[in-house]
């Protein structure tokens, strides 16, 4: 699909082109609705003001605990998981969390739209109304001073000024030395030990499409996609959404219908809010999750780059440089402009 001409017809076309996309995009929804089986469902739970968390996740045992306590604090009260299939402890650990509703299948997570159609099918069913959040379990969110106003203060701000999505920059977090020589513990904050990123190789422009702030660039272009930087991962997302049950998720967290979902971005005048998802996927066991998802091929399209780069993991390598940055806290991402306080006083 092109982008909209300029004439009046033109635009109306696209329109028109991009309501009948969202329509398939529920409908492709719904019918994948009975794949995921609900193993305890705790939705009766949810209040009316609630936050809620939505994520898909498969044998993340390393980096659950830390997960759930890191959106507790910050205000989150119901979490909506579908498990894909753990063998690691996942699903009974999840299972026995007071605030976690759990649903489990064994489905090919890519052909489900990289777990964009089960989780769409439980934000159909439970998010509408509610503010919600839906991440992946390598991804902690942070905004500014979200370590004295937790997300209800933020969602309160947002809907007094009838905000209904928030952006942030994915910032891959890493350590000093090999990725698989260094010490983890799964109650530990990750950012313990993945303490550096990259501040100052980004690059962005407008998707012509969905008319999204399209990020791309840090460490792993640096490293990995420095021959292809076009193929480099997309790193603008859209992770905290007012549901409404026409609402729907088009790539990842990337992209959302209706297009206006998408400007949640202000590079001109950075008066609107950003944040952060620190990205914790640089954890010791990185290698070998990176040898199974090359077996699985469960995770990219059939891209011979992207296989490269999951080969590439398993040979622990090293992402720091003399350019890393030391992470400090929020207000330094703020300074070094990766997000943007706006008008949130």
């Amino acid at each position: 699909m092109r982008g909209p001409g300029d004439s009046y017809l033109s635009k109306l076309w696209f329109s028109y082109r991009l309501r009948w996309k969202r329509r398939r995009l529920l409908w492709r929804i719904w019918r994948k609705r009975h794949q995921i089986t609900a193993v305890f469902d705790r939705t009766a739970q949810i209040a009316d003001d609630a936050i809620l968390c939505f994520a898909t996740v498969r044998n993340e045992m390393l980096r659950l605990p830390y997960f759930l306590e890191h959106y507790r604090k910050l205000g989150v009260t119901q979490f909506l998981i579908v498990d894909n299939d753990s063998d690691d402890g996942t699903t009974a650990f999840l299972a026995a969390q007071p605030d976690v509703s759990l649903w489990t299948t064994a489905h090919s997570y890519k052909l489900a739209r990289f777990g964009m159609d089960w989780l769409g099918w439980l934000q159909w069913q439970f998010g509408s109304g509610h503010w919600c959040l839906t991440v992946d379990a390598d991804e902690l969110l942070i905004y500014p001073d979200s370590d004295t106003r937790g997300l209800p203060a933020l969602t309160d701000w947002l809907d007094a000024r009838d905000i209904t999505s928030f952006g942030a920059l994915m910032l891959d977090m890493y350590p000093k030395g090999r990725l698989a020589d260094v010490d983890y513990q799964p109650d530990q904050d990750p950012i313990e030990t993945l303490s550096w990123f990259d501040a100052d190789n980004y690059r962005h422009r407008q998707h012509p499409i969905f008319d999204n702030l399209w990020i791309q660039g840090g460490v792993r272009e640096r490293v990995f996609f420095a021959g292809d930087p076009q193929k480099s991962p997309t790193l603008s997302k859209t992770p905290l959404v007012r549901w409404h049950w026409r609402h729907v998720y088009v790539s990842s967290t990337h992209q959302m219908l209706p297009r206006y979902l998408n400007h949640v971005f202000d590079k001109k005048t950075d008066r609107k809010v950003t944040g952060v998802l620190l990205h914790t996927k640089f954890l010791p066991n990185i290698g070998v999750k990176s040898a199974e998802e090359i077996d699985r091929a469960q995770h990219f399209e059939n891209s011979a780059v992207y296989v490269d780069y999951h080969r590439a993991l398993t040979e622990n390598p090293v992402l720091w440089s003399p350019q890393s940055y030391l992470y400090k806290n929020a207000q330094q991402l703020i300074d070094l402009g990766l997000m943007s306080k706006g008008d949130w006083g």
